[in-house]
């Protein structure tokens, strides 16, 4: 029997690969970067069931997946203990039960290595391994990612564990892919083999001591390190130069981590299996997707939302947005909300009817292939028993099962249509996780709710950067992150700047080039004030721009209160208003675009724009309101000529465009909110993929509440 089995699965993968295979170049296209179709699933748990659900459960869950037209499920990454229960005692049979079921029912599986969350017995043995915080605080078990993954014994640890794992499952043909630890980060470490490490990353990069000293400015309060054993540790350190230089540390701890592990998967998995790993969504300070995607096939992002009335799909696009850049390619989706979040029952907001299925169109309009719920069914215990699966605790169909269902239904229709759908933007926003670091080390604004909410950047620079990206989705015009590592400017005609605190001469010269030879920059205060070493620059603020955005300024100031721009220049009404901060930029070249309505604070202008070679840079030298910079945002549009219609749809829809692997545009109209809406569709003619309607230009379309609409244009 499970020789036939066997036979099936193989049969299954077959054909998928087959379709894989037509679908993509394999000499461009690494393993999962360009699928046949959208991927929908959940990631799935028996070992999570109560016990004496557990026989036949299996059974049962892949019949109602089947019913559904699931096609997908991740699996394994958060179970060490039960992979091996002791130490080198490996145990497979518990989950070969369940893949093997995936596989004959025609369900794809992505396997994760299980070294995010240790075993017991390991933390008992090696107490060591436990990630010690800083200050030096108590170190216990009982939290997952509570460990020093460069410690000696857990790598020997994981390296044994990945190597039998991969190894075991590399010929099954239900699995596809490879998900590497899970939501990894620093975890905070600051144990004496990181500090060590530490010491020799520095050396690496100064060499001496007193290039050192130089950089961080130690001579301040007499703090020069004269010989490297004499380096102090993070744990009090009021440098910010110091503080900055060990966030990239960890950051790097981290990436070095991954592709550890990424070399090991590909030197035992089979070709045709992708590696990812699954960011807990983007912009973590401890983290640096950017490079960590160097050592993936295709990225995969858990990005959390809020539902009921304050889904709008922001942060789904900025985060998908994100996703999508870091490779320039499609990317998965491995977690997002199915029924309601969090570690207590006090955020317990189900998604009203649709929002399930407007959110899984998003997330494919940002260039997803692949979209999984976390998780099938909820857990009966623990931290997580009101973070609901797509199942209640009573694990019977229910409303969200039947949404569920309806997509992968229609999924499994269009999803050749919509997946590796190419998007082509003319607006990047310049993310910098230096700059986010930095600014935390030194924040402009008093801090606001440090705790995790779903849907929101934490951080005065995430929530800027955020504010910003929020603007051009408002404006349904999409856009690109660019990174400081590959600080490519030239297929962008506007180039978004957001508090780049931190930059080296050579990028600012970049972004000062950029402008002088034709682009457009919006660029907001804090931009250009510190260098590489976050030391603030020696000459007028701000440095090597000054010529590009036309003032300079030696003073700044906090705002106690929001202050009014003279004569509502940008036609923001009631929000005509800036707060927390104002630079006072001295004007040289730059055309003032707006004052402050205050009896000293308007000397000097609040906005200004400067011509400069042949492009432009506007510059807001204070916070401006969310509406504000909406209107903002809209002026700097018309001002590159990147104005369009998709700026006169009703505010609720938002328009999305991509091109299929048929050459065929793509538009998304998706219609966030609890009532219909009605647009004027003005591009060619065309199909409504959702409902078979035929679209011509001009028409006047209606879209349900929480609905959308998919046209595909009728020629390439």
């Amino acid at each position: 029997m499970r020789y036939l089995q066997r036979i099936v699965c193989f049969a299954i993968l077959s054909v998928f690969l087959m379709q894989v295979a037509a679908a993509q170049d394999s000499t461009a296209s690494p393993p999962g970067s360009v699928l046949p179709t959208i991927l929908y699933g959940a990631a799935y748990y028996n070992e999570y069931m109560p016990a004496d659900l557990q026989p036949g459960r299996v059974e049962k869950d892949v019949d109602l997946m089947k019913q559904a037209d699931i096609t997908v499920v991740r699996m394994g990454e958060s179970t060490w203990s039960l992979w091996e229960p002791e130490d080198g005692k490996f145990e497979y049979a518990w989950m070969d039960r369940t893949v093997n079921a995936m596989g004959k029912a025609g369900i794809k599986v992505i396997m994760g290595t299980p070294t995010y969350s240790i075993p017991t017995w390991m933390a008992k043995a090696h107490p060591e391994v436990l990630a010690r915080p800083l200050g030096g605080a108590y170190v216990g078990y009982g939290m997952r990612q509570n460990m020093n993954f460069d410690n000696p014994k857990f790598r020997f640890y994981a390296e044994r564990l990945i190597t039998n794992l991969i190894s075991h499952y590399r010929d099954n043909p239900a699995v596809i892919g490879w998900q590497i630890d899970n939501e990894t980060s620093s975890y905070g470490a600051s144990n004496p083999d990181v500090f060590a490490a530490f010491v020799e990353y520095l050396k690496k990069k100064f060499g001496t001591t007193d290039a050192l000293n130089k950089a961080w400015f130690l001579n301040y309060w007499g703090q020069d390190v004269n010989e490297w054993e004499d380096m102090p540790t993070r744990d009090d350190a009021t440098s910010t130069s110091y503080k900055l230089e060990w966030s990239r540390f960890q950051q790097t701890r981290v990436t070095n981590f991954l592709a550890w592990q990424a070399a090991l998967v590909r030197k035992y998995r089979h070709a045709h299996q992708f590696v990812t790993q699954d960011f807990g969504s983007i912009m973590r300070p401890d983290v640096n997707e950017f490079e960590i995607a160097k050592e993936l096939d295709v990225v995969a992002n858990n990005p959390y939302h809020q539902t009921q009335d304050r889904m709008d799909g922001e942060w789904q696009a900025l985060q998908g947005d994100l996703a999508r850049s870091l490779k320039r390619q499609n990317h998965l989706i491995t977690e997002t909300n199915a029924q309601t979040l969090g570690w207590s029952s006090a955020s317990q907001f189900p998604p009203y009817d649709g929002q399930l299925r407007l959110d899984v169109y998003t997330h494919v309009s940002s260039g997803a292939n692949m979209v999984e719920y976390w998780h099938w069914h909820s857990i009966h215990a623990g931290q997580e028993t009101y973070w609901k699966g797509v199942l209640s605790h009573d694990l019977e169909p229910n409303r969200a099962y039947a949404e569920v269902s309806r997509v992968a239904h229609e999924l499994k229709r269009i999803g050749p249509e919509i997946a590796n759908l190419k998007i082509k933007n003319q607006v990047a926003i310049l993310y910098s996780v230096d700059s986010n670091n930095a600014i935390n080390f030194m924040p402009y604004e008093q801090p606001i709710g440090t705790q995790w909410e779903p849907g929101r950047a934490s951080g005065s620079y995430g929530r800027l950067v955020q504010q910003l990206h929020r603007s051009f989705y408002n404006a349904n015009v999409g856009t690109d992150f660019v990174f400081p590592e590959a600080a490519d400017f030239s297929r962008y005609k506007l180039l978004v700047i957001p508090a780049l605190y931190i930059a080296d001469d050579v990028l600012l010269k970049k972004i000062a080039d950029y402008v002088h030879n034709g682009g457009h920059v919006l660029m907001t205060f804090k931009s250009g004030f510190a260098n590489e070493n976050s030391a603030v620059r020696w000459e007028p603020a701000p440095g090597p721009l000054r010529s590009a955005v036309g003032f300079n300024y030696q003073e700044f100031s906090n705002l106690e209160h929001p202050l009014a721009l003279k004569g509502d220049p940008f036609h923001a009404g009631n929000d005509n208003q800036v707060s927390k901060w104002a630079e006072f930029l001295q004007v040289e070249t730059a055309k003032p675009l707006a004052f402050y309505d205050h009896s000293f604070f308007e000397q000097w202008p609040a906005i200004t724009r400067n011509h400069y070679g042949t492009g432009t840079l506007t510059y807001e030298g204070t916070a401006v309101s969310d509406k504000l910079q909406d209107m903002i945002v809209l002026d700097a549009l018309r001002e590159c000529g990147l104005a369009s219609s998709d700026q006169e749809v009703p505010a609720t829809i938002r328009v999305k465009h991509g091109v299929n692997t048929e050459g065929r545009r793509i538009h998304y109209y998706l219609n966030y909110a609890s009532a219909p809406a009605t647009f004027r569709y003005d591009y060619a003619a065309g199909t409504d993929l959702l409902t078979g309607n035929t679209l011509a230009t001009g028409a006047q379309v209606k879209v349900g509440a929480w609905d959308g609409v998919i046209v595909r244009e009728a020629t390439p």
